[in-house]
């Protein structure tokens, strides 16, 4: 079985746990969907006590550490080391009682991903890398990319905009070009697991435009890692700051990224 760092440990525990806390809270979601507001409010407050969770376990262990997420960023004593912490990937799907989410937190080191673990407690299926170490799943098994290398038999996923969001045309256009050419596009609503199972081989590529940082940091190693490649979606964008990805599997990702990238 393959061991990871002190820093990766603690990640793994900080996840599980808050997976945890999650489970027992969207056992309860079910109940609250014949109302509009207590289901929204349920899933802030689920995510909220698991965030507490994972703040509490990583801050315990690494003090200096800095802390980026959707609830705010802190500025640790350490400028180089910061977490990225998503506690629910796929808050949607958890307010809709839809049975597809993930916790998902990085480690970054002087602006790269160097630890990251998501982690699906639904199949209770642990996805995690460290630079230059290899992906694994509950490290057992080393994570690869697919072999495919024809486009209409690929796979690929991405989250499209909700009504009147900025990229919804965007998003379309991408589709009218890759659907016609490919073996299809799921929409899983799950950016961080679309990445890792690319990585696992289930998937041939990801991309989005718009993310959050956090939405995908986990992914960007996890998929390196696995023997795949992941890249801002335009030239002259950071991948780090710009949240446009383009990611894939080595024998489809040129195919596929030329296909969404074309015509802007």
């Amino acid at each position: 079985m393959q061991q990871g760092s002190a820093n990766l440990n603690v990640m793994i525990k900080a996840a599980r746990k808050a997976g945890r806390s999650l489970l027992k809270d969207f056992g309860e979601v079910e109940n609250l969907q014949t109302g509009i507001k207590a289901p929204r409010d349920f899933t802030q407050k689920a995510a909220a006590k698991a965030e507490e969770i994972i703040r509490e376990d990583l801050s315990h262990a690494r003090v200096n550490y800095g802390w980026k997420s959707a609830a705010g960023d802190v500025d640790g004593i350490d400028p180089t080391r910061n977490w990225i912490v998503t506690p629910l990937d796929g808050g949607t799907n958890f307010l809709h009682g839809t049975p597809h989410w993930a916790v998902s937190i990085a480690l970054e080191h002087k602006g790269e991903i160097a630890s990251a673990v998501t982690y699906d407690p639904l199949r209770d299926e642990l996805f995690w890398a460290e630079k230059g170490t290899g992906a694994w799943l509950d490290g057992r098994t080393r994570l690869r990319v697919a072999g495919r290398v024809a486009l209409i038999d690929s796979l690929f996923a991405t989250n499209l905009p909700a009504a009147n969001e900025k990229y919804l045309p965007a998003a379309i256009k991408d589709l009218a070009k890759l659907l016609p050419a490919s073996a299809g596009v799921r929409q899983s609503g799950v950016p961080s697991l679309d990445l890792c199972h690319v990585a696992a081989g289930r998937l041939d590529g990801f991309w989005q435009r718009g993310m959050n940082l956090w939405d995908y940091a986990t992914g960007v190693l996890i998929l390196r890692e696995a023997g795949g490649f992941v890249e801002p979606l335009r030239s002259g964008q950071t991948l780090l700051e710009d949240g446009h990805v383009v990611g894939g599997s080595s024998g489809i990702f040129e195919k596929f990224a030329g296909t969404v990238r074309a015509d802007g």
